[in-house]
């Protein structure tokens, strides 16, 4: 780069990015924890998988629900303020779940939860976005994510230092939330404004404006979903123990977050919306090598590539969000993000295990390289089609 050029470019927004990156952070550290301490104090009191799988349900459908209000909300409160409310909310409906202790009750507090915390996703992706430069966006949301992804792999693990009994891993929780609200506290000023921008943009305009973004988002969540909910069930069907695959998830989450810096880079030189298809072609190809190589040590190194081409999906759709969107469309568009999030986190784990009730274990590779391929299809031809409208 020349000295020009150096001079030319805008400084970076350490200080916002930093206070971002920590709120989401300390955030994802929170959901992390709360998702398998709910699956453990359900397993205690006896109850089926399936009442437990429902009850997971909750969450993402609060999203959904939610979903659509963010960027009217964020027009009339304020981004930041809205944010705070929210982890406010969060951290009350923690403290519930924790003095109820009831199933029924639960459902409810859950559903809530998936309400409050989708503000705080949307926000945080749409901050991150703003604050990135257009020469950096790339390794900026590639950072994101894999923050994201290590925040959610901390929540396990808090879980083991402390235990699941009584209030400590709920304190853990709810101090997670109140940390986001003083972080978002300080630096409320340093954030971009989202109320300049009085344009609405309704979220359904986005199956017109973006709809491989769309979809690529919906997959990425099924397929991570899936992947983390039935792989104990692949791997048991070849006799691997327990303890065995929970090793092997640790590894394709660790592919998860140490690769989504390099896929940003790449991102910076290459179109993101082309790599998007590069790490669906290598996530439905690494699937279909699963069932050869599931007894072999180079089921490894599979599934952490796997694991990072999954999640790039989603790191790739949102850089390119981000390189065609900007004020309340920006807005919007996350938040339509986040509905097809929870829809993908819903339909995908019982699809897949629909299809491995029919087709045996196999259609779990099945269905997830379909998935993938369908996406490839979809994806390529919405490019041919925004190629012809710039001739």
């Amino acid at each position: 780069m020349t000295e020009a050029a150096a001079q030319t470019r805008p400084p970076l927004p350490v200080a916002a990015l930093a206070g971002v990156t920590a709120t989401v952070t300390v955030f994802a550290l929170a959901q992390g924890l709360s998702y398998p301490l709910f699956t453990f104090l359900m397993q205690e009191q006896g109850l089926p998988p399936a009442m437990i799988g429902l009850s997971a349900a909750m969450t993402p459908l609060g999203i959904i629900v939610s979903a659509p209000l963010v960027p009217r909300l964020t027009r009339i409160a304020g981004a930041p303020a809205l944010a705070i409310a929210c982890a406010i909310f969060a951290a009350v409906l923690l403290a519930g779940v924790g003095w109820l202790q009831n199933l029924w009750a639960w459902f409810l507090l859950r559903f809530l939860i998936g309400v409050a915390i989708d503000p705080l996703y949307v926000l945080s992706e749409v901050w991150m976005i703003s604050l990135a430069p257009d020469a950096r966006r790339g390794r900026i949301m590639g950072l994101y994510t894999a923050i994201v992804g290590a925040g959610f792999a901390g929540g396990p693990l808090t879980l083991f230092l402390v235990g699941t009994k009584g209030w400590a891993p709920f304190l853990i929780g709810i101090g997670a939330f109140l940390a986001c609200i003083l972080i978002l506290i300080v630096i409320a000023r340093r954030l971009p404004s989202m109320t300049e921008d009085r344009t609405h943009v309704p979220l359904k305009s986005f199956i017109h404006l973006a709809p491989a973004l769309l979809l690529a988002t919906a997959v990425a969540a099924a397929f991570e979903q899936s992947v983390l909910s039935l792989l104990p069930v692949y791997g048991a069907a070849y006799g691997i123990l327990p303890h065995g695959m929970s090793a092997l998830l640790t590894v394709m989450i660790a592919g998860n977050i140490v690769l989504q810096l390099p896929f940003g880079l790449m991102a910076e030189r290459f179109a993101p919306r082309h790599l998007l298809l590069v790490c669906a072609g290598v996530s439905a190809f690494g699937v279909l090598l699963l069932p050869a190589l599931i007894e072999t040590v180079a089921v490894w190194p599979l599934l952490f590539v796997v694991g990072a081409t999954g999640y790039g999906i989603y790191t790739m759709a949102l850089i390119e969000l981000g390189n065609r969107f900007t004020g309340s469309a920006l807005v919007a568009g996350n938040a339509a993000f986040a509905v097809m999030w929870g829809l993908g986190g819903i339909a995908g784990p019982p699809g897949s295990g629909f299809a491995m009730q029919l087709g045996g274990v196999q259609g779990l590779p099945a269905v997830l390289a379909a998935m993938c391929l369908a996406l490839i299809v979809f994806a390529a031809y919405r490019e041919r089609v925004r190629r012809r409208s710039l001739r």
